[in-house]
């Protein structure tokens, strides 16, 4: 049996927490980490950390819409980063950072917009996410793909990524894969 996944692709903040945090979503079939949104071809993570390419980390989710919607995962999105901080999540700042949709049809550009109003209420301040059509998504280098996974005691994971999954798991308790 194939499964009729669609894509879309997040940024919201480091690439390592938005993987480890939709790694865990019931109907998420696969994330990559890596780079979308910026002018370079084929870059490499010192050359988005530099800030000159325009890149932002992204992840790449690849969902099954008969378990989890598309506005359930921007739900999800929306609630466990700071849309509203341009270019900055937490102490990570610099355009890499920026929080951001990249969508791959026009059919899902509706569904994001709707999803950014309804977030927009949990927030004083108006989000900033960059909601744009993808051009090209590369992925990241391999020693990225599967950080948290990887390295769940690294010192990162265990203040940035771990508070995240907590909250996750408070919050989308249904939503969390067995």
């Amino acid at each position: 049996m194939t499964l009729n996944l669609s894509k879309i692709i997040l940024g919201g903040g480091c690439f390592w927490c938005t993987e480890g945090v939709f790694q865990l979503v019931r109907g998420v079939e696969k994330v990559v980490s890596g780079y979308a949104g910026g002018a370079t071809l084929n870059p490499n993570y010192m050359q988005v950390c530099s800030g000159q390419t325009g890149h932002a980390e992204v992840i790449e989710v690849s969902f099954n819409p008969e378990v989890i919607s598309l506005t359930e995962l921007l739900d999800i999105f929306f609630h466990l980063h700071n849309p509203t901080t341009l270019n900055k999540q937490g102490a990570d700042a610099g355009t890499q950072y920026r929080s951001a949709v990249y969508y791959l049809d026009d059919a899902q550009l509706p569904i994001i917009q709707q999803a950014l109003e309804a977030a927009q209420a949990d927030f004083p301040d108006k989000i900033v996410t960059e909601v744009t059509k993808l051009n090209i998504f590369y992925p990241a280098e391999n020693y990225h793909q599967n950080y948290f996974k990887n390295h769940p005691e690294q010192g990162y994971c265990q203040l940035v990524i771990n508070p995240k999954i907590s909250k996750l798991k408070q919050k989308y308790i249904s939503k969390i894969q067995d």
